[in-house]
């Protein structure tokens, strides 16, 4: 095999493991992948002095601080965590930094995750589905003569006729306004924009006329209006490339940050016109960003793109972010019996929703299922080709709330469960969002209880985000450190220590990271994420059983969302977050919202086959079902209180632990 371009070779001795990573990548990272633990307690700021490696091949980057002394230095010793790869290098360990001191010469876990899958527009194209909802034409009219003095509509229609085969067309008055002069501005050679309909019954409508040509030159815009974050691509609908994406904070966060503290601010007087000022503002700011920085494609000509040659904009989000979207009172969404005003939004135009965008310029939405399991899922089970597939499948969004599909073409069922801030670092006393500083990988010597964190940007350690507090909680436990209550066990070590709120576990001491304090895991934190992971786990478990499945009829996991594409898949498994099975069952989709809105912009029949699925897919209300409080207590527990259901979990924890 062929090695890739800028990648190096790393071995370590005396292990002789070795591992190909990216230029750049520093040895702490290196080591990680081999399976191999460093004492790196400050996450690679370069403060701790604890990873030290002799260089005895090769040459790095970096690799001293003040922790080394001159000597040192020149005898070849360097910090892993500060060392850059930028050609292939031959590590030594040295024997002080052995097993039996905590450091290289200790094996941990090697990390799976799931399959990224990547959405490619060939895909479409050989399934005979790329077909845009938005199109513009050109064409080239016969003038109007003493013996053809049709008017201009009628000229326009029966043009558009003769090319399409089709007599179905309407029009509106923003186009009765401008097709005079457009006409004849180009000797009747003009280019129009149709919607097309998602069926032969009904008509297309005509969205804008313009002298010359200009079908060369069409764009559409995706939209995922996330709880927590909005993103946006823009995209040259004639060629299905992705010309800029951007993306931003909900500022409505500042008004809560779940659903339904949103809900009850917009139940305030003039509180559902903020809300929707605030995410149009960020949709219109988001527009803007991507104009400015994408240049067309040169088939598309030559000149920036301005916000009139956009003609079509598809939102995706979940039922709550559509109701203040459109400015449709959410009130009942969090009272029993949980009704939505609908789940169905025609197409509407942009300007209607307050975005600054063209008049002809149309806005489409994606249906709800219900209160709890809105446009934003249905997006992912339609960009993820769930619903085309044999496969029974479980499809899983994991944020502050879980939504959950099961199914496959054939039909579907899906819950809601609230899993809380857990996993996006919110209720955990150090959590924060996956930002630079963010502990999102660790391991643990089993002798010494040192820690290895790794940190996003390979900064000092700020705090901990989702992924890493998912593979905290299970190394922990899997090393005994954790008992099945998530309680820290009888151990005698610095790390573990009385604190405000029960016993933790110190994952880096104040000097060794960015904060002002030390940096830790406790048990109420534990309690926290324990909570959240069994209300995913009783969610999957009694959808499964209302349909009357099993976790082994499972053919394919789908993983979506921001934390989903960090999922350790043996952590998520040992503490009883995803069920047992095979990694090689689970693949990502990423954002799958965003996903699901761009396809719909490049395929009508995307828009087309939506209704069916949002028609055929069953609902349950988890709180309405008697068995989930059950699923949910029996939960409550590492990794579960029914052990059979992770035998290979189990097996893992008796290997590694004390």
């Amino acid at each position: 095999m062929t090695k890739e371009q800028n990648s190096y070779t790393v071995t370590f001795l005396p292990s002789n493991k070795k591992t190909e990573v990216q230029a750049g990548t520093t040895l702490l990272a290196a080591a990680r992948t081999t399976g191999l633990h460093i004492n790196a307690s400050c996450g690679g700021a370069g403060v701790c002095g604890k990873c030290r490696v002799l260089l005895e091949q090769g040459n790095i980057t970096g690799g001293k601080s003040e922790k080394l002394s001159d000597e040192e230095y020149q005898q070849g010793y360097r910090q892993a965590c500060i060392s850059d790869i930028n050609e292939d290098v031959t590590i030594r360990i040295p024997e002080e930094s052995g097993r039996q001191k905590g450091g290289l010469g200790t094996d941990i876990p090697l990390r799976h995750r799931a399959r990224m899958h990547v959405f490619n527009i060939d895909d479409l194209r050989q399934e005979g589905i790329f077909a845009p909802p938005v199109e513009k034409l050109f064409l080239t009219l016969t003038k109007p003569e003493i013996h053809d003095n049709r008017a201009d509509v009628g000229r326009l229609i029966q043009g558009l006729s003769d090319q399409l085969n089709k007599h179905r067309m309407v029009t509106g008055l923003p186009v009765l306004r401008k097709i005079r002069r457009a006409l004849r501005e180009k000797d009747f050679n003009v280019t129009v924009t149709l919607e097309l309909p998602v069926n032969d019954k009904s008509k297309s409508n005509i969205l804008n006329i313009q002298p010359g040509r200009w079908d060369h030159r069409t764009f559409g815009i995706a939209i995922d209006i996330g709880t927590t974050t909005i993103y946006g691509v823009l995209l040259d609908i004639s060629s299905g490339k992705i010309l800029a994406q951007e993306s931003t904070y909900n500022p409505q966060m500042s008004y809560g940050e779940d659903v339904i503290a949103r809900i009850i601010y917009a139940e305030k007087p003039k509180g559902l016109a903020l809300m929707q000022e605030l995410v149009t503002d960020s949709i219109n700011g988001l527009i803007g960003n991507m104009l400015q920085k994408a240049m067309p494609p040169e088939d598309c000509g030559h000149g920036r793109i301005t916000r009139d040659e956009i003609n079509s904009i598809t939102i995706a989000g979940n039922t709550t972010m559509t109701h203040l979207l459109l400015q449709l009172e959410p009130d009942n969404i969090r009272r029993s019996p949980y009704v939505p005003v609908s789940t169905f939004f025609p197409p509407l135009r942009a300007t209607d929703i307050n975005l600054q965008l063209p008049s002809h310029c149309v806005a489409l939405l994606y249906p709800a299922i219900s209160s709890y399991v809105g446009g934003d899922i249905v997006a992912g089970v339609m960009g993820s080709g769930m619903y085309r597939t044999e496969k029974v499948t479980l499809f899983i969004d994991v944020g502050t709330n879980a939504e959950i599909v099961i199914g496959n073409k054939e039909w579907l069922a899906c819950a809601a469960c609230s899993a809380g801030p857990a996993f996006e670092g919110g209720g955990i006393t150090h959590g924060m969002r996956a930002v630079e500083g963010a502990i999102s990988d660790f391991s643990l010597n089993p002798e010494t209880l040192e820690p290895m964190n790794i940190t996003e940007g390979d900064k000092a350690p700020l705090g901990i985000c989702g992924s890493g507090l998912l593979i905290i909680v299970a190394t922990l436990f899997e090393h005994g450190v954790l008992n099945q209550s998530g309680k820290f066990n009888d151990i005698e070590s610095p790390h573990i220590r009385e604190g405000r709120s029960g016993r933790e576990y110190v994952l880096a001491w104040k000097d060794e990271c960015a904060a002002d304090h030390d940096i830790v895991l406790n048990e109420v934190d534990i309690e926290n994420f324990i909570r959240a992971k069994a209300a995913i786990f009783a969610g999957v478990t009694t959808l499964l059983e209302q349909v009357g499945l099993q976790v082994s009829d499972l053919e394919q996991i789908i993983l979506a969302g921001g934390f989903g594409s960090y999922i350790d898949l043996d952590s998520a498994m040992s503490v009883g977050l995803l069920p047992e099975v095979d990694p090689d069952k689970i693949i990502y989709v990423g954002n799958g919202s965003l996903m699901g809105a761009w396809m719909s912009e490049l395929s009508n029949h995307i828009r087309k086959d939506v209704v069916q699925v949002v028609r055929k897919m069953t609902s349950f209300e988890l709180s309405e079902v008697a068995e989930f409080k059950d699923h949910y207590v029996a939960s409550i527990f590492l990794p579960h209180t029914d052990s059979s259901l992770f035998p290979e979990s189990e097996q893992r924890r008796k290997r590694q632990s004390r």
